[in-house]
């Protein structure tokens, strides 16, 4: 038998369980009796610092960040699908969080949900997480996964102060994700204070068309 006896200086003793199980049930019991009650909003902090979505508070921006500052913040608001301007009724709510940790790159989360033709809540929807990256250049790399299976690595350029345009240069996806195979995303902060943005997708037998919009208000930062 190849590796190191069982009996090797320095190696702890391996952990047998003898029996007919319960003691392992037991001790699974014991051990779900200090977490069962517990949340992911009730664990104990990190030792690190916290992530902050408020350039005031937490960690100093990191002055590469410092031209997508505006962005910084938890955002929520409603938005639709496609691009029929005669469209009123908010198809979709959606809640974006950008925060960081003092290093030169902003954290993103996007969740959304389906919202019914009178406004009511329905079932969750799209999720993604990623991370902006600005770069020495001036440029900016944006990476985002999605929980339907889909990974997209954005390059793009500020427009303005306040703007931001992206597009895909890769798009991974899995055997089961839709076929999306390109993305732009035009973000904006709105004279208004709102983050607007408009995203195009393309699919592997549609051309780049609009997917959906949404105007966010400030909720923290």
């Amino acid at each position: 038998m190849s590796g190191p006896a069982a009996d090797e200086p320095g190696l702890p003793d391996p952990v047998v369980v003898r029996g007919s199980g319960d003691a392992a049930v037991q001790a699974a019991e014991a051990r779900a009796a200090v977490t069962r009650g517990l949340n992911i909003d009730t664990v104990a902090a990190l030792p690190i610092p916290a992530d902050t979505a408020n350039v005031r508070l937490g960690p100093e921006i990191d002055h590469a960040c410092l031209s997508l500052l505006p962005l910084v913040g938890v955002w929520r608001g409603t938005g639709v699908y496609g691009n029929d301007p005669g469209l009123q009724t908010p198809q979709f709510g959606q809640q974006i969080t950008i925060s960081h940790d003092g290093r030169p790159f902003l954290r993103f989360e996007s969740v959304t949900w389906h919202l019914d033709s009178e406004g009511a809540v329905g079932a969750p929807a799209a999720r993604e997480v990623g991370f902006w990256r600005p770069q020495p250049d001036g440029s900016i790399e944006l990476l985002v996964a999605h929980a339907e299976g889909r990974i997209e690595v954005f390059y793009g350029q500020p427009r303005s102060l306040t703007t931001w345009a992206m597009s895909t240069d890769a798009t991974w996806r899995t055997p089961t994700a839709p076929p999306v195979v390109g993305t732009t995303r035009l973000y904006g902060i709105t004279p208004d204070g709102r983050l607007a943005y408009v995203e195009e997708r393309a699919h592997s037998d549609i051309e780049l068309a609009p997917h959906a919009s949404a105007a966010l208000e400030r909720l923290a930062g």
